[in-house]
């Protein structure tokens, strides 16, 4: 007997050992995986058993199952800069996530300022993907579930390039919503969308996907151009993956704070994340935008791994064919882009890619606009490989071309003319400048800063509105403290846009990019 019961003790113990190993090697293979790969381990042992509704909708299941998972995001602003201009297109940003409204060319708030919008579960340790104008400059991140449970959320990364963002709330074994794949998802499918709509609470909608691949300008800081800016360049000079604009596009009913919700399938997986409408009045108007969850999965995860967005660059400027370009080029494509110029060391460079080229796929996927390629871009890395094919005096050729990072195209963009640049674009901002005294910065709570004393008329300070009395702290993301030092950072310009952070006279931040040509 004696001996039967060590026996079993023994059989116990040792099963009791290889199930703690096995949750010891599981716990460690979970570190390090990707948001996707962690969510099928996860789902693998929390199934949903969300059916996708065939015959009369049906939206109950998947409903039930995706609306614990997507939080509502209320954010405070210690000081707010709410810059507008009449008819530019990223009111679409402020009238979704219930910025206010009102007229005039620039309109500055030092007020506190609170907003919200919306934001989605992606692993039941609280991280929360949203849009990055939901969270941008705010200095305090609070999220709501349905549950009425509350956390105050880290901001782990943001990117205005695709506007997304990341949060991390302390909560454990939080309700997720199961990502999916929006390379899958069809025009007219069955779609709804999740969030915290005009102050309600949680709300779902359910709507259509009515296109794909929508490139809409809110993104691009180039479309000023597009609206009459004196200043230079279309949107040929706009280079691959700065701002990656292929939204899908439904008519499932979202509003102002639907802004970073869950757009999902009928099985309730997450293909996209809301981010802007198309409306006269600011409210449903049928056109909303989401960001492809595909592109979500990259974002994300470089966000945990690397601190920041990864991006590969190809290394061209183009622009889109039209049919006046057609005629005057002389070809017969409709599809595809036009190569305007090659950088200097760059991946289509080193792939033998020429001015006048013709891109007509990538990865065998036609190139039917832009948002083709600059999504595909945008999901991968450097050093990560694409397949492009082009055409070249009507012949068509295939090249395999390896991403190059960013710091390629800097020091492909050096070329000793910085200094010339640098003067050229310091003219052209049509202002006089003089050192923040120490008691300003103090009043303001800054450390560097010079005051705009003069905005010229018909320099480009004039025509986006900056005011005199404007405190400006940085220029390219570098402190400045006077006139050399706006000249010497104006040197670090990347992709001809200039990037102003400062404080107005009425004490709001204020953060300005406007495209310069030289």
């Amino acid at each position: 007997m004696n001996k039967v019961g060590l026996t079993l003790l023994t059989a116990v113990f040792g099963g009791a050992v290889a199930l703690g190993g096995y949750k010891l090697i599981e716990n460690k293979k979970f570190d390090g995986m990707s948001f996707e790969d962690k969510q099928k381990v996860y789902f693998a042992n929390n199934p949903t058993g969300v059916m996708s509704s065939t015959g009369n909708p049906d939206f109950t299941q998947a409903a039930a199952a995706v609306s614990p998972g997507v939080v509502h995001i209320k954010t405070t602003y210690s000081r707010k800069g709410s810059q507008q201009s009449q008819g530019s297109p990223f009111d679409m940003f402020e009238e979704f996530f219930g910025m206010p409204q009102g007229g005039g060319r620039r309109q500055m708030q030092s007020q506190p300022v609170q907003a919200s919008g919306s934001g989605v579960i992606i692993s039941d340790d609280g991280y929360i993907v949203t849009n990055n104008h939901v969270v941008e400059d705010a200095d305090k991140i609070e999220v709501v579930l349905t549950d009425k449970r509350t956390f105050e959320a880290k901001l782990i990364g943001r990117d205005p390039n695709t506007d997304l963002a990341l949060l991390k709330v302390s909560g454990k074994g939080l309700p997720v919503v199961k990502l999916g794949n929006s390379d899958n998802v069809n025009v007219g499918e069955w779609v709804l969308a999740f969030g915290y709509p005009l102050g309600l609470q949680s709300t779902v909608t359910a709507g259509i996907i009515s296109a794909k691949g929508r490139q809409i300008g809110i993104l691009s800081e180039g479309q000023q151009q597009q609206r009459g800016n004196p200043f230079g360049g279309g949107q040929d000079q706009i280079p691959v993956s700065s701002a990656i604009e292929s939204f899908i596009q439904t008519d499932a009913v979202i509003n102002r704070g639907n802004s970073g919700g869950a757009l999902t399938n009928a099985s309730g997986e997450l293909i996209g994340i809301n981010s802007a409408i198309a409306s006269p009045t600011g409210t449903y108007a049928g056109y909303g935008f989401a960001i492809p969850v595909n592109l979500v999965k990259k974002i994300v995860d470089d966000f945990v791994e690397y601190g920041n967005v990864k991006r590969g660059y190809i290394g061209v400027t183009y622009t889109e064919i039209t049919p006046e370009l057609a005629k005057e080029k002389g070809f017969s494509d409709v599809d595809g882009l036009y190569v305007q110029d090659v950088v200097a060391g760059g991946a289509a460079e080193a792939a033998g890619i020429k001015k006048g080229d013709i891109l007509t796929k990538i990865n065998g996927k036609v190139i039917t606009g832009s948002p083709v390629l600059s999504e595909t871009i945008g999901r991968a890395r450097p050093g990560d490989k694409v397949n492009v094919t082009y055409k070249r005096d009507g012949k068509e050729k295939q090249v395999t071309m390896a991403l190059k990072g960013e710091d390629s195209l800097k020091s492909a963009n050096a070329g000793g003319k910085a200094s010339k640049s640098a003067t050229e674009i310091y003219n052209k901002l049509g202002a006089s400048f003089i050192p923040a005294s120490a008691q300003k910065k103090k009043e303001l709570g800054v450390n560097s800063g010079v005051v705009v004393t003069q905005v010229n008329r018909g320099g480009i300070f004039d025509y986006f509105g900056v005011e005199r009395g404007l405190v400006i702290t940085e220029v390219n993301g570098k402190a400045v403290n006077s006139v050399d030092d706006v000249e010497a950072a104006l040197g670090a310009t990347q992709r001809n846009i200039v990037r102003l952070k400062g404080v107005s006279p009425q004490g709001g931040a204020v953060q300005l990019s406007f495209p310069v040509e030289y």
